[in-house]
């Protein structure tokens, strides 16, 4: 039977999954798929459709940058970081992409019963730290409390907002052929820092997160005048997920030196040793930068003089409008496509 004036309609079903999986939160196919068949067509927000790691919003005449993320790292503590020196970072880092100045920060905290509070302590005294380093205030929170083995000792929710200067505009769908593509640094530290404090794994020399605030460099970056198209932070998926987003988004193929990447000698050794991609590792103090040509030389060498960026490189280019193709071209051999994992290799690493 049919009812008039009725309108029905819902997303698209996920796939073949009927529940969530750990995946759909890890960076690759599976968490793309969940925001663009559920998340956008149910919240239609022309800001969200953007699909940048900040969103631009309109306030009276003032363009600001705002986000949202959540960390669930385990464990709390690891080389080179916490995961109250993560939330802090990665929210900055968020809106730093949009060429922002991140400003204020607001902290939801999900504690576990029976949580140390030294632990609590020692989390909430490293957020304070990174954002007197990252020059923002925590003006604002929340804390819940679950019973004991409901929450995994503590979960941290971060949002934050900046201030977008006049005639910034940073953001995937500004890609063009003829871009060149710039990484700020060696990819994979975090990733791995993570999985051998996890599986209490020893390696000849210690891995240590790159876990770092962002917005200096992307200051660095403005500094120069050039007309930046697009900033992406390399968080879950690594820097191989970080490109075929963008890829996606802006509609264009990508071409890769996969020579070119800095990968530390002692985060290759690992990633060989079990089998992981360190192009698909985790970062949480990286960027890639698309930027015209004519700016590049200008551009790099402005990262290189930025403590966080001293090992930038131009890793490849935008080759032309297309499906979204990233394709590697190694020093021997053939080719191979990057392409989006289907599963996650390392699951709670932010």
């Amino acid at each position: 039977m049919k009812a008039e004036g009725l309108s029905l309609s819902c997303p698209t079903p996920l796939g073949r999954h009927m529940t969530v999986q750990m995946a759909h939160g890890g960076g690759g196919r599976l968490m793309r798929e969940l925001i663009e068949r559920l998340f956008l067509p149910t919240f239609g927000s022309p800001a969200a459709a953007e699909r940048h790691d900040s969103a631009a919003v309109t306030l009276g005449d003032q363009r600001i940058a705002f986000t949202t993320d959540s960390y669930v790292v385990r464990p709390l503590f690891f080389p080179g970081g916490d995961i109250g020196k993560l939330a802090v970072y990665g929210t900055v880092n968020d809106l730093a992409m949009s060429g922002a100045k991140p400003a204020y920060l607001s902290a939801g905290f999900i504690l576990e019963e029976g949580l140390p509070f030294e632990t609590l302590t020692k989390i909430v005294r490293s957020m304070a730290d990174a954002a007197s380093d990252c020059g923002v205030e925590l003006v604002t929170g929340d804390t819940k409390v679950v019973d004991k083995g409901k929450g995994d000792e503590v979960f941290i929710n971060t949002a934050g907002i900046g201030l977008i200067p006049p005639g910034v505009h940073i953001r995937p769908s500004r890609v063009r052929p003829g871009d060149v593509i710039i990484l700020s640094g060696d990819v994979g530290r975090h990733g791995v820092a993570i999985l051998s404090v996890r599986e209490g794994l020893e390696f000849d020399t210690a891995i240590e997160s790159d876990c770092a605030s962002l917005s200096s460099l992307v200051q660095t970056i403005l500094a120069t005048g050039a007309d930046v198209h697009c900033l992406r932070d390399l968080t879950r998926g690594g820097l191989a997920s970080a490109l075929n987003e963008i890829a996606a988004d802006a509609g264009v193929d990508l071409e890769i030196d996969e020579a070119a990447i800095p990968v530390q000698p002692s985060v290759a050794g690992a990633c060989e040793i079990l089998g992981l991609d360190p192009l698909y590792v985790a970062n949480e103090g990286r960027l890639v930068a698309f930027v015209p040509r004519e700016y590049a030389d200008r551009v790099l060498a402005a990262m290189r003089g930025n403590a966080v960026a001293c090992d930038a490189a131009v890793i490849g280019r935008v080759t032309a409008t297309g499906s979204g193709r990233v394709v590697a071209r190694g020093p021997f051999g053939p080719a191979r496509l990057l392409d989006l994992l289907s599963g996650e290799q390392l699951p709670r690493i932010c």
